[in-house]
């Protein structure tokens, strides 16, 4: 079953490439959506894809890139939007 999270990770998350590994590591899980980063300086994704992926990608953005310093991830479920590829939003 496929499912949605809403994810918030705060922290030194931008300027340090946080989003391009986030990219990567999406599509290696086959998860679709998007990331992008957040004015308060957080990064905010959008991922859709079979839970356990999705669990994945949230143990790989607790660690982040190899430049940053996470601080928290916070996710909540959300309706499934059918994204069909996974983007980096501006």
């Amino acid at each position: 079953m496929i499912k949605n999270y809403q994810i918030q990770v705060v922290g030194k998350v931008q300027g340090v490439w946080f989003r391009k590994y986030t990219f990567e590591e999406a599509v290696k899980l086959n998860i679709v959506g998007f990331v992008r980063n957040e004015q308060n300086g957080s990064v905010y994704v959008e991922a859709e894809g079979i839970e356990s992926d999705l669990n994945q990608l949230l143990r790989f953005l607790e660690k982040g890139s190899p430049m940053s310093k996470v601080e928290s991830v916070n996710y909540e479920l959300a309706p499934v939007r059918h994204y069909t590829e996974f983007k980096i939003s501006r």
